[in-house]
């Protein structure tokens, strides 16, 4: 028998857009799957948070450092997926990203806007690594999105994750604590290298933004390596969320082929509601939610109701909150409870 944890962020609706959201699905196995299981897990944030909900929920998990005050402590697990070297002390992730002028402050934009090519990410890497080595510290290449870098002083920052701080002021979301100003000196310096840099210029020349700044987060010891639960892990296709890496995850493209691998206990990541959430691209949102009803909702219920999964574990969240509810083959007896999509109200 088969257990799967499903995880859907940003799967709970806004609370005042959730009316109308809601009454615009048609997602009946979804209803199904709601109304008749228990909910198994709730967990609220309140005041600042520097990681959104889902993420310090994959985070603990796999058993890796995570709670409001942080970002996630993923650098190591990063690592490991990219097979970089990894010497002993404290590695962060540094992650490209486009910083926008609002009337007074900085704002971060949502870094999978950039669709930086690899090629135009080694040149800015190549451009900039050389000031990290002269102040002491190792920054390594994963993908375009993702590089790493080893800094013992920085150990103590509190830093947050970019899907926390996309669309705010920065201030508040940039690294805080022992060292900060150390930190801000080398994002300075990178700032400076980066603003007539060649890409940048090209990028300008075809109306995209440039790339203007680093992201650091994530910061963990290198032996922070993660230990799931899981005997498999997947994540939608062209997933581009650092977490997909936990695990090793796998794509997979409908509910089918995971249910013919027989794991015993599995992960599903659905991120893509993510970058649409946090856009507020609702209409997106709901042919998203139409899609996942096709590709996985009416399968795993079909599945469920056929014996081939025991259990299914669905985790929802949105930026403030996160629930689990559990349903079974045998809660699904339950006839009485008429399908409905109220729990995705928050």
């Amino acid at each position: 028998m088969m257990e799967l944890d499903l995880l859907l962020p940003f799967g709970l609706a806004p609370e005042e857009l959730a009316r109308d959201l809601l009454r615009e699905m048609c997602t009946p196995a979804l209803s199904v799957l709601l109304a008749r299981s228990r909910r198994t897990h709730y967990q609220t944030i309140d005041g600042f948070s520097r990681a959104l909900p889902h993420e310090i929920h994959l985070a603990q998990r796999f058993g890796l450092a995570a709670s409001a005050e942080a970002s996630p402590g993923i650098a190591a697990a990063l690592m490991q997926h990219f097979n970089l070297p990894a010497t002993a002390g404290a590695w962060f992730i540094l992650q490209p990203v486009h910083l926008h002028i609002a009337r007074d402050h900085l704002v971060l934009t949502d870094p999978r806007q950039l669709s930086l090519p690899d090629d135009d990410a080694r040149a800015l890497f190549a451009a900039v690594q050389p000031l990290f080595e002269e102040a002491g510290s190792s920054l390594l290449y994963g993908d375009a999105q993702t590089w790493v870098v080893h800094r013992d002083e920085w150990a103590e920052l509190r830093t947050s994750t970019p899907d926390a701080a996309i669309g705010h002021n920065i201030d508040i979301w940039m690294p805080k604590g022992a060292n900060e100003r150390d930190w801000r000196r080398m994002q300075n310096e990178v700032q400076m290298h980066w603003h007539t840099h060649a890409v940048n210029d090209a990028r300008d020349r075809h109306g995209h933004k440039p790339v203007n700044s680093l992201w650091l987060w994530g910061g963990a010891s290198a032996t922070a390596l993660p230990q799931g639960p899981y005997d498999a892990h997947f994540v939608v296709p062209g997933s581009t969320s650092p977490y997909r890496m936990l695990g090793a995850a796998k794509a997979a493209s409908s509910a089918i082929g995971i249910i013919q691998a027989q794991p015993r206990h599995a992960l599903l990541v659905l991120d893509e509601l993510v970058g649409l959430a946090l856009a507020g691209a609702w209409a997106e949102w709901l042919a998203c939610m139409q899609r996942y009803e096709t590709l996985w909702f009416a399968p795993l219920l079909a599945a469920l109701q056929a014996g081939e999964l025991d259990r299914i574990n669905l985790t929802l969240s949105h930026d403030r909150a996160l629930r689990t509810y559990t349903v079974s083959k045998s809660s699904l007896r339950a006839f009485w409870r008429k399908p409905s999509l109220a729990r995705l109200t928050p």
